[in-house]
């Protein structure tokens, strides 16, 4: 009975184990039907503006015309979230996405994409974890980083990387 009890305590710390290290990992279905979400018919430029496939072909990169090389179609650098409302790391950073905007309001644009909604984008860019944070300067290759970072981190690319100061 006893040895039966460990077991039984020890299958149950390998599963919150490999739930727990697979954490975001974006494998999921959909998201809690409880969380809001945000708007995203109001484009606001001190707040991050959601991406649709369209809205990404139109504003960021149309891969549909050109799949070979990335041709970028902004005035301005960008930063770009793939999120889930679900992901608790996306939730921590999605205050400094908002930040952001307001810091960088008119000299970097910052957009989001939900990778629940918007699975197609996901894959072209090969989005295995979430938060994933696509960086693209005007002219130049994107640079993708996964993993949520602290505010300090994201601004130091953005200023070195996509501002080159």
């Amino acid at each position: 009975m006893r040895n039966l009890t460990m077991i039984t305590r020890i299958t149950t710390y390998v599963v919150l184990l490999m739930m727990l290290s697979f954490g975001c990992a974006n494998s999921s279905g959909k998201q809690p039907a409880e969380v809001e979400k945000p708007s995203k018919k109001a484009v606001d430029a001190t707040k991050p503006e959601y991406l649709t496939y369209n809205t990404f072909l139109e504003k960021v990169w149309n891969f549909e015309e050109n799949p070979q090389e990335w041709v970028y179609r902004n005035e301005l650098p960008s930063v770009i979230d793939f999120y889930a409302d679900w992901c608790a790391p996306c939730r921590k950073i999605a205050p400094i996405m908002e930040k952001l905007a307001k810091d960088y309001e008119g000299r970097v644009k910052i957009y989001k994409i939900n990778v629940d909604e918007e699975r197609k984008l996901a894959s072209v860019f090969r989005v295995q974890s979430i938060p994933s944070v696509l960086f693209s300067p005007v002219s130049g290759q994107p640079m993708m980083q996964a993993g949520a970072m602290t505010e300090e981190m994201y601004v130091k690319i953005i200023e070195e990387q996509l501002l080159q100061k």
